[in-house]
């Protein structure tokens, strides 16, 4: 197989070594130990359990953001569970961040995201879509026990290809719908094969729950992305729904660039190229400070921000090349970069007015212009353009609370 050598060396790299998991899982250990003497404390039936990539060990090396799902027994469901949860957590520093139902947040050297769920046996007991989570790594463990490092290739292809994750801002493949589909297609290579032939809208019941009856038996709301994902545990839930058709395809191309060039440079992930776009056109960089709080909502706030920008650029006249940005949220900073045509702008343009044969409109028209012209039997106004270079008109964007409400601070580089 001319792609096992690439991706045995890849696995060296992303797959935790013994010492690794060791070192890490015993800091976890000592961590869920600990909360559970908290929880035992505060007279509450709940057990703090391992929970994500941890606990179906397909977690790349390097990474320790660990997922802790604290279960609530379900004489608890009628209570506040985050509430509970925050008694048993005061002797840590935590973050209470909001959500359909709030969670935590506490870090030593290891970010744990701790999660209040209901033990739920059935479907019909849970409350929140949270509640499945334990189910969900039950799932992966019972029937992806040969697909651990598979996963951590996918996991790892797809961050370098710029589509993992599923939070508003990124709208790409989450977790778990990499988990499911590794499984479904048995392997990484089967599954970006079986990729490049997918045609919007592909639908993937591994269960065979819709007996390919899907589409018609499914509410639309569910059905409106690329990828109709029938969640094994919750099957009348889109696992994929989050999805973009825009991240869609460039996994789709990923996926036939891989496979066409096999290299090990599809596992890493690479900054913004500055350099390679000043290539195209003249390049308007913005380093951004964003906003403090839930790190979804702040790269909502951040993507909103710079579609504005793009957007207002466009509707000036100047021709967007292309327009990208990325985010570290961890370390607090995000870049936007816009590509536009070299050369300034006409001083003068051409503004759209009323039809010839709507004389009342024309009348109107020709008080306000001076200089108008018929073209294809329409009016038309010579105006004088207020930007005529990019960085004028950015500048100014910058102040307005499209942008400025959005974002802490951003510099012009």
């Amino acid at each position: 197989m001319r792609y096992k050598p690439i991706l045995q060396a890849v696995l060296r790299t992303v797959r935790p070594s013994a010492d690794e998991r060791s070192r890490a899982l015993d800091k976890v250990k000592k961590f869920l130990s600990g909360l559970n003497s908290e929880l035992k404390r505060t007279k509450v039936k709940a057990v703090a359990v391992l929970g994500g990539s941890y606990a179906k060990d397909t977690w790349l090396s390097g990474d320790y953001d660990v997922d802790v799902f604290v279960r609530f027994d379900l004489v608890h469901k009628a209570q506040n569970l985050s509430d509970l949860l925050e008694r048993a957590l005061k002797k840590w520093d935590h973050v209470r961040i909001h959500g359909s139902r709030d969670y935590f947040w506490v870090r030593d050297d290891i970010k744990y995201e701790i999660v209040p769920v209901l033990d739920i046996k059935k479907p019909k007991d849970a409350e929140n879509v949270t509640d499945f989570s334990p189910l969900h790594v039950a799932w992966v463990n019972k029937n992806g026990s040969k697909f651990k490092d598979d996963i951590r290739l996918i996991k790892k292809f797809c961050k370098s290809a710029k589509c993992y994750g599923a939070e508003s801002y990124i709208r790409g493949f989450s977790g778990h719908v990499v988990d499911i589909l590794t499984i479904h297609y048995k392997g990484f290579i089967p599954l970006l094969k079986a990729a490049i032939k997918w045609k919007p809208k592909v639908v993937i019941d591994h269960n065979k729950v819709y007996k390919g009856k899907a589409l018609l038996m499914l509410n639309k709301s569910k059905i409106e992305g690329p990828m109709v994902l029938i969640d094994p545990v919750q099957p009348d839930r889109n696992a994929a729904a989050a999805l973009c058709e825009e991240i869609y395809y460039d996994f789709v191309m990923s996926c036939r660039a891989f496979l066409k060039h096999s290299s090990p440079v599809f596992f890493k992930e690479k900054p913004l190229d500055i350099q390679g776009l000043r290539r195209l056109g003249k390049v308007v960089e913005l380093q951004v400070a964003p906003l403090s709080g839930k790190r979804d909502i702040v790269g909502a706030k951040l993507l909103k921000a710079f579609a504005f920008i793009r957007d207002q650029v466009k509707h000036r006249g100047f021709t967007v090349i292309s327009a990208k940005w990325a985010s570290d949220p961890d370390k607090k900073q995000a870049v936007f970069v816009y590509v536009t045509n070299k050369v300034p702008l006409h001083p003068l343009r051409r503004q759209q007015g009323p039809p010839i044969e709507n004389e009342k409109a024309v009348k109107e028209f020709k008080k306000k212009h001076k200089n108008v012209v018929v073209r294809h039997g329409r009016m038309y106004g010579v105006v004088k353009r207020e930007y005529v270079e990019v960085d004028a008109l950015v500048r100014d964007l910058l102040k307005l609370p499209e942008v400025s409400g959005r974002v802490k601070k951003v510099v012009r580089v």
